[in-house]
């Protein structure tokens, strides 16, 4: 794969289309270069709305069916209309955190093991835990939506650098990578990702932080 192929495939591997040849090269890529690195983390709202769009389209709609002449319209009253529910929804949850904050640990089940730690509190799921082995530590934040689950991953890993991604690995033994990022060389300083899986919480089996083939750190998802 030459230089040029590289850089233009950044999209191919963050929407997950890369056979598994094509994107074991392309992880060797990502290694020496940051600027694709980056570019694979910003395609995460991307790949989410594609997951959206994948579930809300009918099997009997052709892919490159053209637009009809009111869907302007009709998505211009549905932003608006969300922007309405963004504002309601920002009043609502200011008003809950002071009830959360008033009401103290009774809303939140927390739950230890030994491998790391797991809280439940209001649809969202926070899971942390450390590999003895690798030594990666992780902190996912898993939040059911329509389409899935927004997913954020705080990752602590000092053994870099190396091109890591977060794959979300289901029930029934289906996997989606939800992010990926480029470990800095020696640097064990928390870095954040985004993304988003087609499962839901209830769904998830573990959640799997992966160098190529291997596994640095896995999370059980919990019951």
């Amino acid at each position: 794969m030459r230089s040029l192929e590289q850089h233009v495939d950044v999209g191919a591997y963050a929407l997950g289309v890369l056979d598994e040849a094509e994107a074991f090269r392309f992880e060797d890529h990502l290694m020496e270069c940051p600027r694709c690195a980056a570019q694979v983390t910003e395609f995460g709202p991307t790949t989410r709305q594609l997951m959206l769009y994948r579930r809300a389209t009918p099997r009997s709609v052709h892919p490159f069916a053209g637009p009809g002449p009111r869907l302007l319209d009709k998505l211009l009253g549905e932003v608006a209309a969300r922007r309405r529910a963004v504002r309601r929804r920002f009043l609502y949850g200011l008003a809950a955190s002071v009830v959360v904050a008033l009401a103290g640990p009774a809303l939140m089940m927390a739950v230890g093991g030994g491998e790391g730690t797991q809280a439940v509190a209001s649809g969202q799921v926070k899971i942390a835990a450390t590999d003895a082995k690798s030594g990666v530590w992780a902190r996912v934040t898993a939040a059911d939506k329509a389409w899935g689950a927004d997913i954020e991953v705080e990752v602590k890993d000092g053994a870099g650098p190396r091109s890591c991604r977060l794959v979300i690995v289901g029930r029934d033994g289906s996997e989606q990578t939800a992010t990926g990022w480029m470990v800095p060389d020696h640097d064990a300083r928390p870095t954040t990702m985004h993304g988003g899986t087609a499962m839901h919480t209830g769904d998830i089996a573990f959640y799997d932080v992966r160098e190529g083939d291997q596994t640095l750190l896995r999370i059980p998802a919990g019951s």
